[in-house]
């Protein structure tokens, strides 16, 4: 815990979990001085199990979220920890999302204990700032800029579904939704990249936790219909289920609700062809100009139940 209040956190950020939790990242267990550390590429689970085999203290499965939000997450947003530095484009929220101790983060702790750790504090204090900058424009560097129909700009984290989603708001909104104006866009890194809380408000919508809303939210606002819309890569095509959900958690809506799913190409299709609802749409960003349309009595539209 010294060094972590040595580094300037406080708080959570300097209990023991968040100690052990650097303890598991530069893989120093008892035996081993603090010059021998290294830098594993480690995710949540890996640390609590490191934690308990070296150090006996046993987290529960829930403790998790506490890990990674008392601990990793602030370390990672002062530049101590990098994620997913063997794959910068993985999606935030992937299970094999790992993170890894940053570089002059390790020269400085392979230092601790030494008589040269006070000067190499002071220098790492002193540049630790701008190693936070570098840190956050290479991020932002691999942002996905996207053009909403407003012309407004916005970006996505890389990877996951929202290449995906740029395509269904660059292409397929302006072919199939002319004029509609973009209500929602979840983030895998933020939840909410786009966010219109005053327009769900004035179609009756009380907005359900950003876990359970579609990928991207649109309204036509020529026929008055709403548009959810599920980008699929590995999982969540708007099957029979999904498609309840949706209608449950968007009754309210005095629009009628429209559902689509959306996938890259029809190798990513034909995986979940069995599962897709009637009484909805499919869209391929590799083939934008078509609809697929399970239902036969209309082409797009909601459907009298709602």
């Amino acid at each position: 815990m010294g060094i972590l209040k040595h580094l300037g956190f406080t708080g959570k950020q300097a209990n023991e979990a968040a100690a052990y939790t650097l303890l598991a990242m530069v893989a120093l267990d008892p035996a081993k001085s603090w010059s021998e550390s290294t830098a594993p590429l480690r995710g949540i689970t890996p640390i609590i199990g490191f934690i308990e085999k070296f150090y006996g203290v046993k987290y529960a499965p829930n403790t998790r979220e506490t890990i990674r939000d008392d601990a990793v997450k602030f370390f990672v947003e002062h530049g101590l920890l990098v994620r997913n530095p063997d794959n910068p484009d993985r999606p935030t929220n992937s299970g094999k999302t790992v993170y890894q101790v940053e570089d002059n983060a390790l020269a400085l702790l392979r230092s601790y204990r030494t008589s040269h750790w006070q000067q190499k504090l002071t220098d790492y204090l002193a540049r630790v700032e701008h190693i936070r900058k570098e840190l956050n424009r290479h991020r932002a560097s691999r942002r996905i800029p996207v053009s909403l129909p407003n012309g407004e700009a916005v970006t996505l984290s890389p990877g996951g579904q929202n290449p995906l989603m740029k395509h269904i708001i660059e292409e397929f909104c302006p072919r199939f939704v002319p004029g509609g104006v973009i209500l929602y866009v979840g983030d895998t890194e933020s939840k909410f990249g786009v966010f219109e809380k005053p327009a769900f408000a004035a179609l009756g919508i009380k907005v359900p936790a950003p876990a359970k809303m579609p990928d991207v939210v649109v309204h036509d606002l020529e026929k008055d219909w709403l548009l959810l819309i599920e980008a699929v890569t590995t999982a969540g095509p708007i099957d029979g289920k999904r498609r309840v959900e949706l209608q449950r958690l968007f009754s309210g809506s005095r629009a009628g609700l429209v559902f689509v799913t959306a996938f890259m190409n029809r190798a990513d299709f034909r995986k979940f062809l069995p599962d897709i609802s009637w009484e909805s749409e499919v869209w391929l960003a590799d083939d934008p100009e078509h609809m697929i349309h399970f239902n036969g009595e209309r082409f797009l539209g909601p459907y009298p139940e709602v």
